[in-house]
């Protein structure tokens, strides 16, 4: 996103008062973006169309966002019901100022609060698109102020989220441990597939499958010993096949494809 912004806002206008050459010659403006590796501005007045720099402030937001998305998500797993994975946390570094024994995702909370600050610049950037006649100031003292700074929040939000990643503290056990909480359910779409595929409709697997969940829910036992002792699911699946349904592995085994996909490229 940021290489097409940058390519659409790298124009150059050397067209006079009034973007009609009256002045300077057209090849002086080719001239000079030529040597500053811009490309020439095809429809200009006195000023360049905000337009671009709107285009320009809306990629620098989308792109806060993200970081953003990706910063809430670790703040969750930080939680201490959840912890599946955590901030660094170095030694001598404190947490709240009140509990000692709390471990604060501050580096992702501060990500959130400055993809906040990055996205306040879209407004004010396409208010500043509609200038009287095409041509009057009243960007500039914008512009001045939302330029550098989001510019700036944004570079520092990625160093810091691209530190935060490099140093992520995962706990595969918890999220074993978080599943096993669950007492299964998590297969439960592998199990109402299997019952669709051995002749049984969907809609009566649905409600076999959610019968025995809702057991699950109310803390009565484990999902795949009531799918096994369900009178409406044996003739379908034997007690063998229920439980090679709760493979885990099952739902791994495309995922380097993800990585793959992305890495490669």
């Amino acid at each position: 996103r940021l290489v097409t912004a940058r390519a659409e806002i790298a124009t150059c206008a050397i067209s006079g008062a009034v973007g009609t050459f009256a002045n300077v010659a057209p090849e002086v403006e080719a001239h000079v973006a030529e040597k500053m590796g811009l490309e020439v501005e095809p429809v200009s007045t006195q000023v360049i169309p905000r337009d671009r720099h709107a285009a320009y402030f809306a990629a620098l937001a989308v792109a806060g966002s993200a970081i953003e998305r990706l910063a809430v998500e670790i703040r969750h797993l930080q939680r201490t019901e959840v912890l599946e994975a955590e901030e660094p946390f170095d030694p001598g570094q404190k947490g709240s100022s009140a509990m000692p024994h709390k471990r604060n995702p501050i580096l992702t909370e501060n990500l959130t609060g400055l993809a906040r600050l990055i996205r306040s610049a879209v407004t004010p950037a396409l208010e500043n698109v509609a200038l009287w006649h095409e041509r009057d100031i009243s960007h500039s003292s914008v512009e001045r102020a939302i330029a550098p700074d989001t510019t700036i929040h944004l570079d520092f939000a990625l160093r810091r989220l691209a530190g935060v990643v490099e140093r992520l503290v995962i706990y595969p056990e918890n999220m074993m441990r978080n599943l096993d909480r669950l007492g299964g359910l998590v297969h439960s779409q592998r199990v109402l597939l299997a019952l669709t595929q051995k002749g049984m409709s969907r809609e009566a697997a649905y409600s076999a499958v959610q019968t025995n969940a809702m057991k699950v829910w109310r803390g009565e036992g484990d999902f795949l010993s009531f799918l096994k002792a369900d009178p409406a699911i044996q003739p379908h699946l034997s007690d063998a096949e229920l439980a090679e349904l709760f493979d885990l592995g099952y739902h791994f085994k495309a995922v380097d494809t993800v990585f793959a996909r992305v890495l490669d490229a």
